[in-house]
């Protein structure tokens, strides 16, 4: 049975008039494929078991017996959605475009499915009944109707690339890729990401992981002597260019309390160990370690700062290649920490080219947090901000995962589980973005690695908060 004969029906959406007629073929038009509206009158004109939406306008080869392959895939494994690895093809040749599984925490409205995906009707008639539709959705209709499929169904990923696309694929916007910014960080898409906050809050309610504001708790005041009231902790790894500028921004804070600078210096190879032995010889308040393990990722050196004895009451991130903004970050950090009583304490950055000019697009303030459901849509995107400050005492009962990626992240969901985060919407930190970054210069399979890492973290905590509101040990 060839492609053809599989397909029954064709429907076009688009968001101009469109004067073509073909046999087997309905026009909805004006219509955005985001747009609830524009889904209802989609669904309601499906006759079929299954539907399969080719998500934007674009050559498209799909091969020999690949429908076929979705559909037995869909029946197989009872799926209410399927979606495959494909190849592009360009003037460079063709290139593989694998795909991750999907799982729990798979939640990110930006999510790679690629551009062809299967649904299957029953299941989507029944997560409509069951869960209804969100009432006028401009653009996160399509990311309601997949959460909400996903509920009673499964995704299902076919490890193998079913079909080629003839243009650039265009993805997702991903700020692993250079240059690149997660769509929520970017300003002129506030209206859809409060459109995707309100589906996703809707979904954690419905799945029973959504956390009322009233659920959280301040932090108990620390307890027992400490050294000093703050330590600012860098981990640090080879970067000769740039340690001492950061640990000179470090030492520059004014404050009216006193504090260190720990610097875990692990195992560097290029010259970095002498800049802060020299450095640390110069400025008493410099605390230079060198761990005496050998596999220590960024979390690890974390726990190596906040458990040694010279670490203070509070502790404040610094990135080996980033500056604070000005001399009173630490003293702003410190304060909001003390007087909110919070866990945590999360500010804004700038981003910065190499020689520390602001590039597009500036300031980063995370303003899609809030008091009162900030803890919620932190499940959906991919980050929290910068600077962090943590109270120590909490932070020496949770520990940071022992991992080079995330590890800040995995911390700020495990915190705002059950306590209270505070914001600075000010920016208090310039972030480099600079060809030596760890996130510059990714691969497709190292961005899936990181990517898939995220979600599984997000897995982890969609399924302990599920097991808090019932009451369950977690």
């Amino acid at each position: 049975m060839g492609t053809s004969e599989l397909i029954e029906s064709f429907l076009i959406v688009s968001q101009e008039p469109i004067g073509l007629k073909m046999r087997q073929c309905d026009i909805l038009s004006p219509g955005v494929l985001t747009a609830q509206k524009t889904l209802e009158q989609l669904l309601s004109k499906i006759q079929t078991r299954f539907l399969l939406l080719l998500k934007e306008a674009q050559p498209i080869l799909i091969g020999k017996n690949s429908i076929e392959r979705l559909l037995k895939e869909a029946d197989r494994t009872r799926a209410g959605m399927v979606y495959s690895d494909f190849y592009e093809e360009s003037g460079r040749g063709r290139t593989l475009y694998p795909l991750n599984d999907y799982q729990l925490g798979s939640v990110r409205d930006d999510f790679d499915f690629g551009p062809l995906i299967l649904f299957s009707v029953s299941a989507i008639q029944e997560s409509v009944k069951k869960y209804g539709m969100l009432a006028e959705v401009q653009f996160a209709g399509l990311y309601d109707l997949r959460l909400k499929v996903s509920i009673d169904h499964p995704i299902h990923h076919i490890q193998d690339p079913l079909y080629t696309i003839k243009r650039p694929y265009r993805g997702v916007q991903n700020s692993l890729h250079p240059g690149r910014l997660f769509s929520y960080l970017d300003p002129r898409n506030t209206k859809i990401q409060k459109e995707m906050e309100i589906v996703f809050t809707d979904y954690l309610k419905k799945i029973g992981a959504y956390l009322s504001p009233s659920q959280l708790r301040k932090v108990e005041p620390a307890k027992g002597p400490f050294p000093v009231e703050a330590s600012v902790v860098i981990p640090v790894k080879n970067r000769k260019k740039t340690i001492a500028l950061a640990v000179k921004s470090a030492l520059s804070q004014k404050t009216d309390f006193p504090f260190n600078v720990i610097v875990i210096d692990n195992h560097s190879t290029d010259g970095t160990t002498d800049i802060l032995s020299r450095l640390a010889s110069q400025h008493p308040q410099l605390k230079h370690l060198i761990p005496k393990r050998f596999d220590l990722g960024i979390g690890g050196c974390w726990n190596e700062a906040i458990t040694h004895q010279a670490c203070g009451r509070f502790a404040v991130q610094l990135d080996s290649d980033d500056l604070y903004s000005n001399p009173h970050t630490l003293q702003k950090m410190v304060e909001h920490l003390r007087q909110g009583r919070y866990a945590m304490v999360i500010g804004s950055y700038t981003l910065v080219d190499s020689n520390l000019r602001e590039i597009p697009p500036g300031l980063i303030d995370h303003r899609e947090w809030t008091d009162e459901n900030g803890h919620n849509n932190a499940l959906r995107i991919n980050g929290l901000g910068a600077p962090r400050g943590f109270n120590t005492s909490l932070m020496r009962k949770i520990g940071f995962r022992n991992v080079s990626y995330g590890e800040d992240y995995e911390v700020g969901l495990r915190i705002c589980r059950e306590y209270r985060i505070g914001r600075i919407y000010e920016s208090l930190y310039l972030c480099r973005r600079w060809p030596g970054n760890t996130d510059a210069n990714l691969s497709m399979e190292e961005v899936n690695q990181k990517d898939f890492f995220k979600d599984k973290i997000r897995t982890k905590e969609i399924a302990a908060r599920q097991k808090l509101n019932q009451g369950l040990d977690v």
